[in-house]
């Protein structure tokens, strides 16, 4: 199993969008790469410096990170700084942080495509993951809880 941590918005819908992915076997929300105490969700709000995240762990031999990156981005506005949808903050930047060095050829070649595909850079970080601090419970899996909850991403995604 693999792991990477996508920040991409409110984590509310970026988490349910990576649930319905096969190879897909975790996904849990949480606070990343700000600093090295754990917030609370109102304290990240308040602008901590962490980011809204998703920990996703894969399996490869049936998704490979590649394949995730190009879906990440079929959902964030690359181009945005600190804001996805209405959600405006350094909490909804969008990131790409990652676990392993030997990740960073993969993220490189599909962040270049999308630069590409932009025509212009990305204002999206890629850094290691500095720091991971669970987000409280009631936020874990929100949309299967409050289907009706307000999400950035557009509903059709959820069924690709």
């Amino acid at each position: 199993m693999k792991e990477i941590y996508l920040a991409g918005g409110c984590f509310w819908g970026v988490q349910k969008y990576f649930d319905w992915f096969g190879g897909v076997a975790l996904t849990e929300v949480g606070y990343a790469n700000g600093p090295d105490s754990a917030p609370t969700y109102e304290e990240v709000c308040d602008s901590s410096g962490h980011a809204e995240t998703v920990h996703i762990i894969y399996d490869e031999n049936k998704i490979t990170l590649t394949k995730l990156l190009e879906y990440y981005f079929m959902v964030i506005d690359p181009l945005s700084v600190n804001r996805q949808g209405n959600d405006i903050g350094i909490q909804y930047r969008t990131g790409i942080y990652y676990t392993d060095e030997r990740q960073l050829p993969e993220i490189r070649s599909v962040v270049g495509q999308q630069e590409k595909k932009a025509g212009q850079p990305l204002a999206v970080e890629v850094a290691p993951i500095n720091n991971f601090f669970p987000a409280e419970e009631c936020h874990q899996k929100y949309l299967d809880k409050n289907p009706f909850g307000y999400c950035h991403i557009p509903r059709k995604m959820f069924d690709l």
